[in-house]
């Protein structure tokens, strides 16, 4: 009798026994899981933009420190500057050939006349201002990457001798780059609108403006959408010589 009783009990526990093992394999995980979840939010909600919200906070004091840097270190150059010239033993042909590189690397102020462009998102609620043209995409109304460097190309191309781009001057290892609708320049982060000045003929740099293809296209959206674009003449204007480092970084091959 209790062999008979036990057969019948037999497979019903080897059944149970596998559900009961996968389901605490699946609290386990669940808890792996959440203890995973906990540990890379650090407690925070993740579904919460406050992370964000600090990340552009830290963006913007980095950029402030940046900023007050490049002062302290503009203030320091000149200072090494008044304390090299003075007896120094360099010859004035020596002395003139270095001014002239200072003044090709843009670390001196340089005064001329120019011109600024200003360029400028749509409005948000922008529609089309042209008939036939489709109704804006969010892309459409924003200034992107290649529009500054459009503008900052044709200045170049035009004979200028020297452009800042919003209050930091450029120089041969200059980089303007856009991170959604902020530019980043030189550890610096700028909101439109966007103001380019170059120091050269306003004749010369207004005709190499016109000229660009890729400002021809970007006048398109202009009209189509009501971006933002003025050109001003300046009889006088002043660019800042560059503040910021001067060592470059570079990659390096990871030795075996």
């Amino acid at each position: 009798m209790s062999n008979s009783a036990d057969s019948p009990d037999r497979p019903v526990r080897s059944r149970l026994r596998p559900v009961r093992l996968l389901t605490l394999v699946v609290f386990a995980l669940a808890g792996l899981l959440f203890w995973l979840s906990f540990d890379t939010a650090r407690g925070t909600n993740l579904r919460s933009d406050d992370s964000m919200l600090r990340l552009s906070d830290l963006i913007q004091e980095r950029s402030h420190k940046n900023g007050a840097q490049d002062d302290r270190n503009a203030t320091l150059r000149e200072e090494v500057d008044g304390l090299a010239q003075r007896d120094n033993g360099s010859s004035q042909a020596e002395d003139a050939k270095l001014k002239a590189l200072e003044k090709n690397a843009g670390t001196k102020p340089l005064k001329g006349q120019g011109v600024t462009v200003t360029l400028a998102d749509a409005p948000p609620n922008a529609t089309a201002k042209i008939p036939g043209v489709p109704e804006p995409q969010p892309n459409d109304l924003v200034i992107h990457q290649q529009d500054l460097q459009a503008v900052v190309n044709a200045l170049w191309q035009g004979g200028a001798k020297g452009i800042k781009v919003m209050d930091q001057r450029l120089i041969s290892t200059s980089a303007v780059r856009c991170v959604g609708n902020t530019l980043i320049l030189q550890g610096r982060v700028y909101s439109p609108p966007y103001k380019v000045t170059a120091v050269g003929d306003r004749e010369a740099l207004t005709t190499a403006l016109t000229a660009s293809p890729a400002i021809q296209n970007y006048l398109q959206y202009v009209n189509a959408y009501g971006l933002g674009w003025k050109v001003d003449q300046h009889e006088a204007v002043t660019l800042p010589g560059y503040s910021g480092t001067v060592d470059l970084h570079y990659a390096q091959p990871v030795k075996p």
